[in-house]
């Protein structure tokens, strides 16, 4: 019965790369039973085999070698129980974080799906529930670059840049609003999603009713849009509530296009 089998034919036996088992060598977590002096041939033993097939038994379960390294050196049936566990944890912390990224993913795509699709320059009434969102309130001048105010957001309150794709807004003062000036905003937001696991301060949009309208465009192209649902509110019997929300569901972040880029504009309103 043969003993010994070259790296080649444990590579075939075990359906594994001679790489990752010169790789093993290396780091010594499967060294071969011997070395040929004169041709440097690594030879495997079967009484290697059982080690190598725990080697790739917990590979598929995503062990970090050192951990196999580890068990190895000290191997018993407890210490195993212990990865295995440990394993399972980490197991269940990675499904958690990919449930909570494709709920995400269902999120921006339904957003970006309406952006697309939903009739441009028709004013809708909608009705909200309250938003959680990290605000900071700051006067920024229609025109300025917006980055700035997104950064000092995210830094006064310890959010991850990647939070910011499509979910940031602007507001514009109640006060403004009534004396037709869409000219600065008095606040910068970004939404807070449960899937964020955001644990700082927050504060929400209030819930309830509101004209809304979307159209192609920046905020810069805004104020035409205000004046039409102002004329809607106004002969449809609603009053002026609160700060307006203005979100740019498509902009730079996704194309280089601006004809592609929509916004949408939102009043809080109630029927007078």
């Amino acid at each position: 019965m043969k003993e010994l089998f070259t790296i080649g034919e444990m590579g075939e036996l075990f359906q594994i790369n001679i790489r990752t088992l010169r790789y093993y060598d290396e780091i010594g977590l499967l060294k071969p039973e011997m070395i040929n002096d004169q041709t440097g041939y690594r030879y495997y033993s079967t009484k290697q085999f059982e080690r190598l097939n725990a080697i790739k038994y917990l590979r598929t379960l995503d062990m970090p070698l050192e951990k196999i390294k580890q068990f190895f050196e000290k191997k018993d049936a407890r210490m195993m129980k212990q990865i295995l566990e440990e394993q399972l944890e980490k197991t269940r912390q990675q499904l958690q974080n990919l449930q909570n990224m494709e709920r995400k993913l269902n999120i921006r795509l339904s957003q970006l799906n309406q952006a697309l699709n939903a009739p441009l320059g028709q004013i809708r009434k909608i009705t909200l529930a309250e938003r959680p969102v990290a605000f900071l309130r700051k006067t920024i001048r229609q025109g300025e670059d917006l980055e700035y105010p997104i950064r000092e957001l995210e830094r006064m309150n310890h959010l991850q840049p990647v939070m910011f794709l499509g979910k940031v807004g602007v507001s514009i003062g109640m006060e403004d609003l009534m004396s037709n000036e869409y000219g600065r905003f008095s606040g910068i937001f970004v939404f807070l999603e449960q899937e964020d696991n955001y644990q700082g301060e927050h504060r929400s949009l209030p819930g309830g009713d509101y004209l809304s309208v979307l159209y192609s465009g920046t905020h810069q192209d805004s104020a035409d849009y205000y004046n039409c649902l102002f004329e809607y509110m106004k002969e449809h019997g609603y009053r002026l509530l609160g700060d307006s929300v203005e979100i740019t569901w498509i902009d730079s972040g996704f194309t280089n296009d601006i004809s592609q880029y929509v916004t949408e504009l939102q009043i809080p309103v109630q029927k007078t």
